[in-house]
C-alpha cells in the first residue's frame, strides 16, 4: 500500500476527458519558418488564443458585414424621412471616440469614408474638431509622463501621449466664426434648420481638405451624428459666438429621427464601435428601434464590473434589443490605436475593389 498513490489523488489528477467535437479549433500560431508574411499572421490570430482569437472573430463578423452590404437591394427600401436606401444589404454604423481622431487612426478612418465603406458615422465633439483641426495646423508625438504645470504654462495641450499646441484651437476658431455667421444668416433669412449633423455636413463642405473624416463625409454623402457637439472646442466657439452673434439653434430632434432612421429602415445593420460612452450606446440605442444589429464588433478596453454601459460585453446589449438574440457579436479588449489599422487591412481594404465598384455604379 506505501507503494501506491491515495486514490483520491490518483482519481483527481488523472480524472478522464469526454470527447470534444472534431470540428472545435485546435490552437496554433504562426510558424516564421515559412517566412514573414503578415496577412498570415494575422489570419493566424483566429487559433492563437486569448485577444487574438477575438481578434480574429472580429475579422470575420465585420467580413459578414461587408460581405451581407455587397447584396443590392430594391430601390423602394427606403424610408418616409426621405433618407437614401442606400442600395445596400447591411448598413454599417461606425463610431468611434476623439482620441482616435487625434491619433493616426484618423487615417484608417478617413480612409473608409473616403471610398463610402460605410454608411452611418456616430462620434464625438472632439471626433469632429480634431480632424478639422488638424487641417489647420499639426499635432505632435510627446510623452504620457510629461508634466501637466509645465505644458499648461507653455500652452501645449496633452491627450496621452500626444501633444497638441493651443494656438491649434486659435486658428480653429478664426477659421469657425465666419462659417457660423454665416450659418446664422441662413437661418434668419432663409428659415434654415440646422441639426449638429447638417453642421458637421457643412463643416466637412468648408475645410474643403482630401485629408479630411468630414470633407470625404460631406462628398459621400455619409451622415455624421454628434449629439453632444457642445461638448468640446466647437462647443467653446459656439459659446462665444453667442456672445458677438446671438441666436444659432441646433436642433437635436431631428437628428435624433434621422439617425434612428437609418437603422429602422435598414435590410440589415452592423455596429463597429471603437471606444465607448456617448458613442457607444447613441449607434446601440438607435439599433434597439429595429430590434437589434445583425452584427456587432465592439473594441475598447472596459470592463463591466462597474456597471457601465462602456465596459459592458456584446450579450448586455442583446438583453436590451440592441443586438439581435441570433447574432454573433464580438468584444475586442484592445487598444483601437494598435488593432483598429490592422482590422481595417483584413476586411475593408482586402475587399476595396468590390467595394468601390458598387459605389462608382451609384
Amino acid at each position: 500500500m506505501a507503494d501506491l498513490a491515495p486514490s483520491v489523488a490518483m482519481a483527481a489528477v488523472l480524472k478522464p476527458s469526454c470527447d470534444l467535437p472534431e470540428d472545435m479549433p485546435k490552437i496554433k500560431g504562426y510558424d516564421f519558418n515559412q517566412g514573414v508574411d503578415l496577412q498570415a499572421v494575422l489570419k493566424s490570430y483566429l487559433t492563437t488564443g486569448f485577444q487574438a482569437s477575438s481578434f480574429g472573430l472580429a475579422i470575420q463578423e465585420i467580413n459578414n458585414m461587408i460581405e451581407k452590404r455587397l447584396e443590392p437591394v430594391e430601390a423602394d427600401e427606403g424610408n418616409e424621412d426621405g433618407e437614401s436606401s442606400r442600395k445596400s444589404g447591411c448598413t454599417i454604423f461606425l463610431g468611434y471616440t476623439s482620441n482616435l481622431i487625434s491619433s493616426g487612426v484618423r487615417e484608417s478612418i478617413r480612409y473608409l469614408a473616403e471610398h463610402k465603406m460605410v454608411d452611418v458615422i456616430v462620434t464625438t465633439a472632439g471626433g469632429i474638431e480634431e480632424d478639422l483641426i488638424k487641417c489647420l495646423a499639426h499635432t505632435y508625438l510627446g510623452d504620457f509622463s510629461l508634466p501637466g504645470k509645465e505644458l499648461r504654462q507653455r500652452g501645449i495641450n496633452r491627450i496621452g501621449n500626444l501633444l497638441v499646441p493651443n494656438d491649434n484651437y486659435c486658428k480653429f476658431e478664426d477659421w469657425l466664426m465666419p462659417i457660423l455667421d454665416q450659418m446664422l444668416l441662413e437661418q434668419n433669412t432663409e428659415g434654415k434648420c440646422w441639426t449638429p449633423s447638417k453642421m458637421i455636413h457643412r463643416l466637412g463642405k468648408e475645410i474643403n481638405n482630401t485629408d479630411s473624416v468630414y470633407y470625404w463625409a460631406y462628398k459621400n454623402d455619409i451622415p455624421v451624428f454628434s449629439p453632444a457637439l457642445t461638448d468640446g472646442s466647437l462647443g467653446d466657439m459656439i459659446y462665444f459666438h453667442s456672445y458677438k452673434n446671438p441666436g444659432l439653434i441646433l436642433d437635436i430632434v431631428e437628428d435624433i429621427r434621422r439617425l434612428n432612421s437609418q437603422a429602422v429602415f435598414a435590410k440589415k445593420t452592423g455596429m463597429i464601435i471603437l471606444g465607448g460612452g456617448l458613442v457607444k450606446h447613441h449607434i446601440s440605442n438607435a439599433n434597439l428601434m429595429r430590434n437589434g444589429a445583425d452584427y456587432a464588433v465592439f473594441v475598447n478596453t472596459g470592463q463591466e464590473f462597474d456597471g457601465s454601459d462602456s465596459g459592458a460585453r456584446p450579450d448586455e446589449a442583446v438583453s436590451w434589443g440592441k443586438i439581435r438574440t441570433d447574432a454573433k457579436p464580438v468584444k475586442l479588449y484592445a487598444d483601437a490605436s494598435l488593432v483598429f489599422p490592422l482590422m481595417v487591412a483584413e476586411t475593408f481594404a482586402l475587399h476595396a475593389d468590390k467595394m468601390t465598384a458598387s459605389k462608382k455604379k451609384d
